[in-house]
């Protein structure tokens, strides 16, 4: 089986709650959605198809137990699921960073899921997939990337709407995340919503883009 990749490199987690931590990234090439403020535009063609096991020896050589596999829209390629199994049976903690447009379930059970629920702002709030709040469980957690107000009202909407908070707290779900569109000049005003919604929201930026810059191919 094989796969069309786009990049495997080594950096910092930028994101989630695992930002901080030096990771490997694997990121497949294609996606369906074409969100407005979407950073990796240049995943969204060419590549290279490589043998899976190409794949796992190159991450293999970074020495990192920590991998992602992104995109792009990494489900949008059947063999990203048996990359991941791969990767999580020699021994690798997993992470998927997936768009929520495309079925979650055919993810092994130890994968850890980052999954978007695109707000109004991306211009792709339609193609959410609600049914893979099903597949979610207590590794896994949801992003929101906001644009602004109207975002994050949304966001607050759904949480409650869905009972999002109570599963957080339950811990049936493991984080929440509040992700501004990076260069938002209304931080502080997105900041002071988190806090008064009373919601469990993890507020977050890119720290890769502020330790790199946001242009750097890569990150």
């Amino acid at each position: 089986m094989t796969l069309r990749v786009t990049e495997i490199f080594h950096s910092i987690q930028g994101e989630s709650t695992w930002a901080g931590l030096p990771c490997t990234f694997v990121r497949l090439t294609g996606c369906p959605l074409r969100c407005v403020w979407c950073d990796t535009a240049y995943a969204f063609h060419g590549g290279t198809r490589r043998p899976i096991d190409d794949v796992l020896a190159e991450v293999a050589k970074f020495g990192c137990r920590l991998v992602e596999i992104t995109g792009g829209e990494p489900l949008v390629q059947p063999g990203a699921a048996v990359l991941a199994s791969r990767l999580l049976d020699a021994g690798c903690t997993v992470l998927v960073e997936t768009s929520g447009a495309v079925d979650v379930g055919v993810l092994d059970p130890r994968v850890h899921k980052i999954m978007d629920l695109k707000c109004p702002g991306s211009g792709e709030e339609r193609r959410n997939l609600w049914a893979n709040l099903d597949h979610l469980t207590g590794r896994d957690e949801i992003k929101f990337v906001v644009a602004g107000r109207e975002d994050l009202e949304w966001t607050c909407d759904v949480v409650r709407r869905h009972e999002l908070g109570q599963r957080v707290a339950t811990g049936s779900l493991r984080a929440l995340l509040v992700s501004p569109v990076w260069g938002a000049e209304d931080m502080e005003e997105l900041a002071e919503i988190v806090l008064a919604s009373g919601l469990p929201l993890r507020f977050q930026t890119q720290l890769h883009k502020h330790i790199w810059g946001p242009t750097r191919t890569g990150v």
